[in-house]
């Protein structure tokens, strides 16, 4: 019963955190300079005082704000994101088929990231004082400090010019007729350079994180007593310090979602995969507010999906959070 009520008590706490964020994102999209009208017009080729005002009232653009949050709230409660003032469709489609390259480049740099650098935060606990553990540290700080946008265009000039081994832009070769095997590893070559990107960026946060969550567990008691028996330093640091320290490790990963996805919008712009983040900075220069408003609830929606599984693996990896249930 506890365990049905914190999950209960979870579930009303995200969707009051939606609603928050679909009226906060209203209200400042809406404070922005320029007017929607004008830009609808300016697609039709201008138009008339007359004309602007059936624009304002067909888009409910000439009714008081607060009113036009209450319709917009209800609407995305049905499923509901409005149309396009641009491209005059579902916004719900229109952000629907840029999902899958979207999170294709955002798992595989959130993964690839976690893995490369609990690996060097692995090497850098396991010989804290040596030469290694320094290039370790200088490549998290260089690499959490570079811009993103920098790190693009510097590994697009690094392999796409100097030495083309990749692909810089697309997500696929449209000249080319393939199909199963073919196309997939057209895919991942065209993914190389984007994840890239994002995972040094990511992959710096990692180490360092699990490179301090390792030392201090190295400390401990536990570790002490394991030594004691007689267990190898691979098997002290593998099987008994390397589990605690991911905890901190999987938090970070889920609390990352949200800065990635923000990572992704200079990403996919630099080499214009086709995601999410390219259809914000499209929408940005024509001010197509419902497409910027259903990118926004839906980046929300998937960052608070990602901390909700954060804490059930968070549950599964700590038995000691299971008194919480």
């Amino acid at each position: 019963m506890r365990a049905i009520t914190l999950v209960a008590r979870k579930l009303l706490n995200a969707a009051l955190l939606l609603l928050a964020v679909i009226v906060l994102n209203f209200i400042l999209i809406h404070m922005a300079p320029g007017d929607p009208a004008t830009v609808i017009a300016g697609e039709m080729g201008g138009a008339s005082a007359e004309t602007m005002a059936e624009i304002r009232a067909r888009y409910g653009l000439d009714q008081p704000l607060a009113t036009q949050i209450f319709v917009y709230a209800r609407r995305v409660a049905t499923g509901d994101l409005g149309r396009s003032y641009f491209f005059n469709q579902p916004v719900k489609d229109l952000i629907l088929r840029r999902v899958p390259p979207t999170l294709l480049l955002m798992i595989s740099a959130l993964t690839l990231a976690a893995l490369v650098g609990v690996a060097l935060g692995l090497v850098g606990a396991a010989w804290p004082h040596g030469p290694t553990a320094h290039l370790i540290t200088f490549f998290s700080l260089a690499g959490y400090a570079a811009p993103v946008f920098w790190t693009g265009l510097t590994l697009m000039l690094a392999f796409g010019r100097f030495w083309p081994i990749f692909p810089i832009s697309g997500m696929y070769d449209v000249v080319a007729s393939r199909h199963g095997l073919s196309l997939a590893l057209d895919v991942l070559r065209h993914l190389a350079l984007p994840c890239l990107t994002l995972t040094l960026l990511n992959a710096a946060q990692f180490s360092r994180l699990a490179r301090a969550s390792l030392l201090e567990n190295l400390s401990m008691d536990y570790i002490r007593a394991a030594r004691a028996k007689g267990l190898s330093e691979f098997q002290v640091l593998c099987g008994h310090a390397l589990k605690n320290a991911l905890l901190p490790v999987v938090t970070m990963a889920g609390l990352q979602f949200g800065p990635l996805l923000a990572g992704a919008v200079v990403v996919e712009t630099v080499f214009g995969w086709p995601g999410l983040g390219r259809l914000v900075f499209d929408s940005v220069l024509r001010r197509d507010y419902p497409v910027l408003l259903g990118i926004l609830f839906f980046s929300a929606l998937l960052v608070v999906a990602a901390n909700l599984i954060t804490d059930a693996l968070y549950h599964k990896i700590d038995p000691r959070t299971r008194r919480l249930f």
